[in-house]
């Protein structure tokens, strides 16, 4: 069942995305175009901040990019499709597709972190909730198999008893997981801050659990750098993680200007995007050592849930190295 389960989901994730970029890949020569990989969460602020205060095209500007382009996913899936693809050089991205990405032939590294928690388990106000034992029956969205929300969700499920295949998990994305709620679809959805912020803000659920509540401290999304990236141009990647370190660093001291850069790039409404700083569980990081521990336990509950053949190491999924030199 593990190895059939592993199965569909490396195929789900080779199919998941077709991604056009139409720029020349890293394998060989100078890279002039910056492709960026992110997710519109509150989570990836650090890149939004980098991006539109022009410090990736300032930064870069040196070791020979001209353009640095990003490029928004849904989920963590298509992202490393494109990456898979050849089509990203940078990526930010939870750390549990990551995962099954790299099991699954991906040539790239966790240079940084980007951050920690920063989930919640949000119900309709109308269904009641007291513990996990209160979800048999009940569907919940969330992000699709392999990813950190849907990883996270079937542990605990498990830890507290509940057969996850006792809960029907839907996979969505969170603009589909938000529309689903509000209209009465699905009785809860489990996705990464704002979402549960902008549903309280439309009166149509309140959060239950916070993700630090289902495994405290856990990795979350991670900065990822292709392999070519790394061998080719690795004064790319030291710059690339410095502009990352100096972003998280800025958004820590300036909250309220990092939620002005959040809504003006995603169009959400700016003080929902303060409320959801307020109440997440979730910190900004850049330190990948903070995070080693926590990325390589999610190998072993993703082989435990079937997803991935086998367990993966630090060494397999980390270069430290970057960070290091970006601090010395």
């Amino acid at each position: 069942m593990r190895s059939l389960t592993a199965i569909l989901l490396a195929v789900a994730l080779v199919a998941a995305f077709t991604f056009v970029a139409g720029c020349t890949g890293t394998d060989t020569g100078d890279v002039t175009n910056l492709r960026i990989g992110y997710q519109p969460s509150t989570h990836q602020t650090a890149h939004m901040t980098a991006m539109e205060k022009g410090w990736w095209q300032e930064d870069l500007a040196p070791l020979g990019v001209t353009q640095v382009t990003d490029y928004q996913f849904g989920t963590g899936a298509p992202e490393m499709q494109a990456m898979l693809s050849g089509d990203l050089d940078i990526a930010y991205v939870g750390s549990a597709p990551f995962i099954a990405a790299v099991s699954t032939g991906l040539d790239a590294k966790i240079v940084a972190a980007v951050q920690t928690q920063g989930s919640d388990l949000v119900l309709r106000n109308e269904v009641p909730y007291s513990t996990p034992a209160d979800l048999v029956g009940k569907k919940i969205a969330t992000f699709p198999p392999g990813t950190i929300q849907d990883t996270i969700l079937r542990t605990w499920l498990q830890e507290n008893g509940v057969d996850p295949a006792s809960v029907t998990i839907v996979a969505m994305d969170p603009g589909a997981a938000t529309t689903a709620i509000s209209a009465g679809q699905v009785d809860g959805v489990f996705l990464p801050h704002p979402s549960p912020s902008i549903i309280a803000a439309e009166g149509t659920g309140r959060s239950v659990v916070q993700s630090g509540e289902m495994l405290k401290d856990h990795a979350c999304c991670v900065l990822v750098a292709s392999g070519s990236l790394i061998r080719e141009h690795p004064e790319i990647v030291e710059q690339v993680v410095k502009t990352h370190i100096k972003a998280t660093e800025y958004n820590l001291e300036h909250p309220d200007e990092a939620a002005s850069i959040y809504s003006g790039k995603t169009g959400q409404n700016v003080e929902t995007v303060k409320a959801s700083f307020r109440d997440w569980d979730g910190t900004w990081l850049a330190d990948p050592k903070v995070i080693t521990s926590s990325v390589v336990e999610y190998t072993n509950l993703q082989y435990d849930l079937g997803y991935i053949t086998k367990p993966l190491t630090e060494d397999d999924l980390f270069d430290l190295s970057f960070y290091e030199k970006a601090r010395a």
